[in-house]
């Protein structure tokens, strides 16, 4: 097997997980935190300075790669580690959140899902044997089988559909996957319980070396996120990773972990950052507020960075001048920030006290009152 998980402590106090999660290109200790390269690129970032601000394992987008450069160009140069010039651990996805969210006119079938590439109007076809031969081109070490990931406020008629679809196509992507990288399952069933117990045990029945939580932070509230979560920790494998795809706010991932969750995934600090917020250990703040226009103190004095010896002023003036540096600086402060963040949880964890670590964060990060 590609990879193997330790459980090595759960906390006395939250119920938390901290393993190490060893892959062909480094061993991680979990939870973690995977910056996105969705196109083979932390965008601004370059693998240098990807290695800098994250924990090593980083996530690449199967849709995207697909449609340009195609994996074929890919795996000329070795696939995407090659092909990026990235010498730790990779994770790609399915492709399949992308085809139900970015692409128009989808035709669903036991086959696989039809499409409309949206850069040309072509007709595509995707399948779960052919999303797993795309990810076995692109290299990963960990890969994910080919979900549906319906809207969150789906019926309840289609739902239960989706997610016996999803197992059956899980099922017959791990009958095509032929090579040595970790194939995930996913457990999809929006916000129903019974329907969420229904993946777990089809999924976990055909058996995979770890498993992702998938159909969550797509516009349910974050009181349902954590009940879902809640429910779905003790049906989980306790000897198994779990993803959860697509989370990455501080208080997400809070919850996540204290719900058993020990990888996360999210454009959440690179998208924002290149909007101009900061993530900092005094909280987040949106750097072209004219109140930052004369205030010469550093970013976050609290963050050892490179980053955090720029003002302020000088920081919103990149931004008010759409100047390329801005975004570079703020996407690296953004990753460094949810790097030591997630330090301090594992430490927390291993130490028994992420209850009272999750207070004291979201007093001095929310500015949050007893």
């Amino acid at each position: 097997m590609a990879i193997s998980f330790e459980l090595k402590h759960v906390c006395k106090q939250s119920g938390a997980r901290y393993g190490i999660l060893h892959t062909p290109h480094g061993s991680f200790e979990t939870p973690i935190f995977m910056p996105v390269g969705t196109q083979a690129t932390v965008k601004t970032l370059n693998p240098q300075e990807i290695k800098e601000v994250s924990d090593g394992l980083i996530l690449a987008n199967t849709y995207h790669l697909w449609l340009q450069p195609g994996e074929k160009i890919i795996k000329k140069h070795g696939g995407i580690r090659g092909f990026m010039k990235w010498k730790g651990a990779l994770l790609t996805d399915s492709g399949g959140f992308q085809v139900f969210s970015l692409s128009e006119l989808r035709k669903i079938s036991e086959s696989g899902v039809e499409f409309r590439n949206p850069k040309n109007g072509d007709l595509l076809f995707l399948s779960p044997e052919k999303a797993i031969q795309i990810q076995e081109d692109l290299g990963a070490d960990i890969i994910m089988s080919f979900d549906e990931c319906p809207p969150v406020d789906a019926s309840y008629e289609y739902m239960k559909d989706s997610v016996l679809r999803t197992a059956r196509w899980a099922k017959r992507g791990k009958e095509a996957h032929k090579t040595d990288q970790a194939l995930f399952g996913i457990v999809q069933g929006g916000l129903d319980k019974e329907l969420r117990k229904l993946s777990v045990e089809l999924t976990t029945e055909i058996d995979f070396p770890g498993y992702s939580i998938g159909g969550l932070s797509v516009g349910e509230t974050k009181d349902e996120m954590a009940e879902i979560l809640a429910y779905l920790n003790p049906l989980m494998p306790q000897d198994k990773p779990r993803y959860l795809m697509g989370v990455g706010a501080p208080d997400d991932m809070i919850n996540g972990v204290i719900n058993g969750i020990d990888m996360f995934d999210c454009v959440y600090p690179t998208r924002n950052a290149r909007h101009g917020t900061a993530m900092t250990t005094q909280g987040s703040i949106q750097i072209k507020n004219k109140r930052f226009e004369e205030d010469l103190s550093p970013l976050d004095p609290g963050l050892d960075s490179p980053i955090s010896k720029y003002s302020k002023s000088y920081l919103r003036h990149l931004f008010k001048a759409d100047e390329m540096l801005g975004y570079r600086l703020l996407t690296y402060q953004n990753l460094l920030f949810l790097k030591q963040f997630t330090a301090q949880i594992r430490q927390a964890i291993k130490e028994d006290r992420l209850l009272d670590f999750k207070e004291a964060f979201y007093k001095s990060y929310y500015h949050q009152k007893d």
